[in-house]
């Protein structure tokens, strides 16, 4: 089973926020990254607009993008003064393919958990209900190891993206077995709820491939910080098709 990645361009913002100006150019990133086989584009635009901006993804959802649109963020993100319209406003003007809820803090540098479903389940209820009325397919960040997955099922969220940071480090560290563990006992106990299964933070070309060999049938990985990084040594696009080599190698 091949899995699809989607590639996030949020660093793109950054640097080119660190200027002023429109370059490095995010839809240009988006391009060559369509160009070389990736099979979608993550922004997550938050409230302080460090990175991905309301502009960028109005520019990348005018439908022209030919792969998926995943939005990822706060879904109780409201506007801001500086001209933020809040997440939800944002996720109903683009009308992505998919929507990935995460609960940032506003001052949060990168995500670093997910939801609790028991606990959140009831107050995420209603944004899930009007995402999947816009036909947006709704992803919710959760943690490997977390109890009570399947509350997010009976609310109609669709898929669940497992965040990955302690497997990154643990794999790092040359000690990744119960780490991806969890992860694996997660994703099956998700999709025996019926919910399909993403993955992503700090995922690179050293430990994807072998959590995709343990964890089974992940639909899709949501990769950034460490292809962007690598794609300064190596160029754009030569990284794009190095990572969908992994995700597209032949799995049971």
């Amino acid at each position: 089973m091949a899995t699809a990645l989607s590639v996030n361009l949020n660093k793109i913002a950054v640097l080119r926020n660190s200027r002023g100006g429109l370059l490095p150019s995010v839809r240009e990133a988006a391009r060559v990254a369509i160009a070389a086989g990736c099979d979608g584009i993550t922004l997550h635009p938050r409230p302080d607009q460090r990175h991905v901006r309301p502009d960028d993804v109005r520019a990348l959802s005018d439908g022209s993008l030919g792969v998926e649109l995943n939005l990822e963020g706060n879904p109780f993100a409201g506007a801001t003064a500086s001209g933020y319209p809040g997440f939800l406003e944002l996720v109903e003007r683009a009308r992505p393919s998919q929507c990935t809820l995460v609960p940032d803090g506003d001052g949060q540098l990168t995500s670093d958990h997910g939801f609790e479903p028991a606990r959140d389940a009831p107050r995420l209820a209603p944004i899930v209900r009007r995402l999947r009325d816009w036909g947006v397919r709704v992803s919710v960040f959760v943690d490997a190891g977390v109890s009570n997955v399947g509350e997010l099922a009976v609310i109609g969220v669709d898929r669940v993206e497992i965040y990955t940071g302690p497997y990154a480090q643990a794999h790092c560290r040359g000690d990744a077995a119960a780490e991806i563990g969890r992860c694996a006992t997660t994703a099956r106990e998700a999709q025996a709820c019926g919910l399909g299964v993403n993955a992503g933070h700090d995922l690179d070309q050293a430990n994807l491939g072998p959590f995709l060999d343990h964890v089974p049938n992940v639909l899709e990985v949501s990769i950034g910080h460490a292809l962007i990084g690598e794609a300064l040594y190596d160029g754009l696009a030569t990284t794009v098709r190095r990572y969908v080599a992994i995700c597209h190698r032949d799995r049971k």
